[in-house]
């Protein structure tokens, strides 16, 4: 069975990214919604990602921005993927194909389970991410929906997962992924190193 891809998310610091890529993250992400504690800048990120090898996804996250305005600060970030984190339509996912990124849509795992058939399996065709109602805020969610009727495609699970937790989390639900980014902080919007090797080899262990 392949090992679990993992992706920490949020990251501001050249030692957090260095630890994320030592500890065998197979993605890295950095948010440029605006108004958190974990915005970055295009520049910034940019400057961050120098540091990752090739082989490791780096990815930008958005917010129910413009999608030409998406478009332009993940050229300036050089990110090689496009999260988007909002409300955004099937159709700016094709463009964002268009343009040249990998791209990754994320859901509540509420609003995902509350999807007529027909939608999920349109959003299927590419990846997606299932996060707690509020993302970011390390609240989990009511699995059971999900064990229910999981995702056919590729997808990723998020929404407060911890090193502690994230073992049991994957051999209940199987995901092809996970996304974590409050649950190796040690407060709000600030990584610790240890919490992310933690987590890494946790993921990775199943």
């Amino acid at each position: 069975m392949a090992q679990t891809y993992v992706k920490i998310c949020g990251l501001r610091t050249s030692e957090a990214v260095a630890a994320a890529v030592d500890a065998g993250a197979d993605a890295i992400g950095f948010v440029f919604a605006p108004g958190g504690p974990r915005t970055v800048t295009a520049a910034a990120a940019r400057t961050l990602g120098e540091a990752v090898p090739a082989e490791v996804e780096t990815v930008g996250v958005f917010r129910n921005q413009p999608i030409a305005e998406v478009i332009e600060t993940a050229r300036a970030a050089a990110v090689s993927t496009v999260q988007l984190h909002g409300d955004e339509p099937l159709s700016d996912l094709r463009l964002l194909e268009d343009a040249g990124f990998r791209t990754l849509r994320a859901f509540s795992a509420e609003a995902y389970s509350s999807l007529p058939d027909d939608e999920k399996v349109d959003w299927e065709t590419g990846r997606i991410l299932l996060d707690a109602v509020e993302p970011g805020a390390g609240v989990t969610f009511d699995p059971t929906a999900i064990q229910a009727q999981p995702p056919r495609g590729h997808w990723l699970l998020a929404g407060g997962l911890t090193p502690a937790n994230v073992g049991m989390l994957i051999a209940a639900l199987r995901p092809h992924g996970v996304d974590v980014s409050s649950g190796v902080e040690s407060s709000r919007g600030v990584k610790d190193i240890g919490l992310i090797r933690d987590f890494v080899h946790a993921a990775k262990m199943r």
